[in-house]
Formats: structure tokens, sequence, C-alpha cells
């Protein structure tokens, strides 16, 4: 893995400051990915649990969408970051999974909307890797450094929208669709 230093050219402070988080990404490179709508990624698999966090704009989006209590899809999680829920499973699937298709699909939250994808902040790198047990993995085309990028900014934008508007940092440790192994991270 190699991290990519890009030179920036005079761009107003916000702008210089989202550039240089995308300037420190480190990425899997030649890995090829395409989703095969398998839907594994919404569940359990053996030997595995799956953990779908949401952060609290997350819960209440589904909410609205869905006219459901936050309560009756997740439960409340201690010390995770930035995450507040838990998505529920029924028989090992998220809630929201019928017949091999998302309810939420148009609100999924953004662990989802990565997957197979995660996001870890390392010192100053923002380090990306992929779930291999995904069955899409080694196919489809190469994820270049603008898939990656792209996935920052879409991660910078929902926790800033979930701080309310005070820009937060991605917590240490983002579950962006990394999943806990054997029980344990």
């Amino acid at each position: 893995m190699l991290v990519h230093d890009m030179t920036t050219h005079k761009r107003r402070p916000l702008e210089r400051d989202k550039r240089r988080q995308e300037d420190r990404i480190v990425y899997p490179h030649n890995a090829s990915w395409e989703c095969i709508r398998c839907a594994k990624c919404c569940g359990d698999i053996p030997g595995h649990e799956r953990r779908i966090l949401l952060l609290g704009a997350e819960a209440e989006r589904i909410s609205r969408q869905t006219g459901a209590q936050i309560t009756h899809f997740a439960e409340p999680m201690d010390d995770a970051d930035n995450y507040t829920f838990m998505m529920r499973k029924k028989d090992g699937h998220c809630i929201f999974l019928k017949e091999g298709i998302c309810r939420i699909y148009e609100v999924r939250p953004l662990v989802c909307r990565f997957y197979p994808v995660w996001l870890k902040q390392e010192s100053s790198n923002q380090v990306f890797g992929i779930d291999d047990l995904c069955s899409g993995f080694g196919r489809g085309k190469c994820l270049e450094r603008d898939y990656y990028a792209s996935l920052l900014r879409l991660a910078q934008e929902w926790f800033t929208s979930a701080s309310s508007g005070s820009s937060q940092n991605i917590p240490r440790k983002t579950p962006v669709s990394q999943p806990m192994r054997d029980g344990s991270e």
C-alpha cells in the first residue's frame, strides 16, 4: 500500500483542509470489486458476525423513512466512537432485509454504502481496506484512488452532518463495513 501525496494549489481554507485529508489516503492497489447482489453483507455468515453500526442521524433518518421508532430496529450502544446504535437483526440478518432486498436502500447507513470497503484513521492517514469475505471481491473493475477519495468525502459529509454542522474526525476505528470476525474486533 502506498500513500499518495498530491501537490495542492491555492484554495479556500476549507477546500485546502479537505484536500489535505484526501492527499493522505492509503488504499489497497489492484483491488477489484463488483456487487453481485448476494446480500451476504447484510447478515452473519458462519464464523463471522456482522455489526451494522449507526450514527444517531442515520437512525433518525431511517425512523422518518419507515415510521418505526428507533428502538424497533436498533439497539443503543455505548463507547463506539460516534456510533450510537447497532442495527437489530432477525435470523442473523439486518431487520430491513426482506427476500434479499434492502427495504431502506435509499436511506441505508454509511456502513452499508461503503461495503466491502472499510476505513480507519491512523495518525494523519485515512487507511482503507477491503473485506475479502465479500463474494464480489476480485470481480469487476479495479478500484482506483478516485473511488477511495469519493468514499472519504462521503464519510466526511456524513460525520459533519451527524454532528450538527461541526466537523468531526472519522473515528479512530471506523467499522465502515469492517465486520467482527469470530466475535471479536
